[in-house]
């Protein structure tokens, strides 16, 4: 395996070690939120390898990447991996054993589909560090530490964004996402791991159309249907068959939006894009019908999801 700049980024690696960071003392919080973060730079690292690896220059050119992406895909993978040695050497430190590789699947058999699957997951990774960074208040060296790896997450989903000709910014705000929305979201990927951590993912929730295309151009307009589906039998609590059910939508900093489902079908059902709502959303089911917070959903009021909506 070989990246542009890897050797840049070996060097870089015994210095992560040498982090002052790294040899403070972590609070449980801490600890949950580094854990966490590891596991889905081990998801990144893999797919941005994959996307440098599987496919040729000319492949990304003839699917109209600029010159240079499929180099540029690769310097993404060395910064996950630094970012993964640093969290990794920070826990260490600690006396913590850190949440190993698992292994991967990943849904993609073109350079634009690949583009496309690294925007969902980039979006996953900057909603969990924001999402994070609220149990980091009381370690304000390591919230800044988190930050700078966000920051630099966020400029990579923007070039892919922009590579494959859609706005790099299409959000206002960035959404912050929980610890168990965005380890739910992970597991469509994962095959199996050696340790994972300890939460329980949530039954899932599928978007079934509208499919943007891959420029997320033009903008799925407000008012536009979409459907979902889901699996009734997997449910964590019994749901009246008869009650009525309703999507949350979770979209940059506003409070969640609650919309009641149309019903097509026994685990399938509707709703329409409200207003205000861009960029990529997370959807999820729920008896509720409004007046949660994203936390609160996660915690208690969620039945199936979330599912990724993108948008624009």
């Amino acid at each position: 395996m070989y990246f542009p700049s890897l050797s840049l980024a070996l060097s870089l690696l015994p210095l992560v070690s040498a982090v002052p960071l790294a040899k403070r003392a972590l609070s449980t919080n801490d600890t949950s939120v580094l854990q966490l973060a590891l596991y889905l730079e081990h998801l990144e690292l893999s797919l941005y390898t994959g996307g440098y690896e599987n496919f040729t220059d000319a492949e990304y050119t003839a699917a109209g990447f600029p010159a240079g992406f499929r180099e540029n895909v690769g310097v993404i993978a060395t910064h996950e991996s630094i970012h993964a040695a640093t969290i990794t050497s920070i826990l260490e430190a600690n006396a913590v054993t850190p949440v190993a590789n698992c292994t991967y699947m990943f849904p993609y058999d073109s350079p634009t589909t690949f583009v496309a699957l690294a925007n969902m997951i980039t979006t996953v990774g900057i909603g969990a560090y924001l999402g994070g960074a609220l149990s980091l208040t009381d370690n304000p060296t390591l919230l800044t530490d988190a930050s700078s790896i966000l920051t630099m997450e966020s400029r990579h989903d923007a070039y892919l964004r922009a590579g494959a000709g859609a706005s790099p910014f299409p959000t206002v705000f960035d959404t912050s996402l929980t610890a168990l929305f965005a380890y739910s979201l992970a597991q469509m990927f994962i095959v199996e791991c050696p340790a994972p951590l300890p939460l329980t993912p949530l039954p899932k929730l599928n978007a079934t159309s509208p499919v943007p295309p891959p420029n997320l151009e033009p903008p799925v307009p407000a008012g536009t249907t979409v459907s979902f589906a889901w699996d009734p039998s997997t449910f964590f609590v019994s749901v009246d068959p008869n009650a009525p059910l309703y999507i949350a939508m979770i979209n940059q900093i506003t409070p969640p939006i609650f919309q009641e489902v149309t019903m097509t079908g026994t685990g399938t059902g509707t709703v329409t894009v409200p207003e205000g709502v861009t960029g990529i959303a997370f959807a999820v089911l729920t008896t509720f019908s409004g007046g949660l917070s994203t936390i609160q959903l996660s915690q208690f009021g969620t039945l199936a999801g979330p599912a990724e909506v993108a948008l624009s």
